[in-house]
């Protein structure tokens, strides 16, 4: 009689530790430190509106040399981008997922509530579902031109940005988005910290120090943007 052939397979490793509310945590928290490290530099990217239309278009058309010669026009800026989309699927599927876990874990609400949990949780959910929906409507305004509210300049971001903020709708869309990202990173931030083992009794005060600073100077930076448009700083 011929042997009984097993055919049932172990999962592989990469699929165990997706699996795993552990891994889908560290999924999490490695993708969003990726998003933040983005956010920092893109800030600053940003900022450099602030000393005119030559400075500000030159830095756009750099970005698309960035790894010349070896990288040809525009090469580096789709390594990032897809870099970036892959952090944000990476991110949102993993927080979706944990959320839903968490659902199915516990069906009845407790009867003693935490509301200092509830109002991060519910923060964070709805702030990461704003910046979804932000995402998409500032690559439609000022990648693609789309959704533009002037004569979108290809290579010309500078006076694309003037014509954004020069609108009440583009300030109120930016700003909401920048003061949900604010609490995003803030909350984020300490959680990646505690999941990545870098954070103990010992260091908790010091990292949400380091959460409410980044969270403020990102809120800030970005929103000096559209706040030096409608002041005529920017002009």
């Amino acid at each position: 009689m011929a042997l009984a052939t097993r055919t049932d397979k172990r999962p592989s490793l990469p699929r165990m530790v997706w699996d795993s509310t552990v891994g889908k945590k560290t999924v999490m928290a490695v993708s969003g430190l990726i998003m933040l490290l983005y956010l920092v530099a893109h800030m600053i990217g940003n900022l450099k509106v602030f000393f005119g239309p030559g400075d500000f278009n030159h830095y756009a058309h750099w970005l698309r040399t960035l790894g010349a010669p070896v990288m040809r026009w525009e090469w580096t800026l789709w390594v990032i981008r897809f870099g970036l989309v892959a952090a944000v699927v990476a991110h949102a599927v993993s927080a979706y997922q944990l959320s839903r876990r968490d659902i199915k874990a516990r069906p009845s609400k407790y009867v003693h509530s935490k509301p200092r949990s509830s109002y991060a949780t519910r923060t964070m959910r709805w702030g990461g579902i704003i910046l979804g929906l932000f995402i998409v409507w500032h690559i439609l305004d000022l990648t693609t031109g789309t959704v533009h509210p002037g004569e979108y300049e290809h290579l010309h971001p500078y006076q694309n940005v003037i014509d954004t903020f020069s609108t009440w709708y583009g300030n109120v869309i930016y700003i909401t988005a920048v003061v949900a990202l604010g609490f995003h990173v803030r909350h984020g931030f300490w959680s990646a910290a505690q999941t990545l083992g870098v954070g103990n009794a010992a260091r908790d005060r010091f990292l949400k120090t380091c959460a409410n600073g980044l969270a403020l100077l990102l809120t800030v930076g970005f929103v000096s943007v559209p706040v030096g448009v409608m002041t005529g700083v920017v002009s």
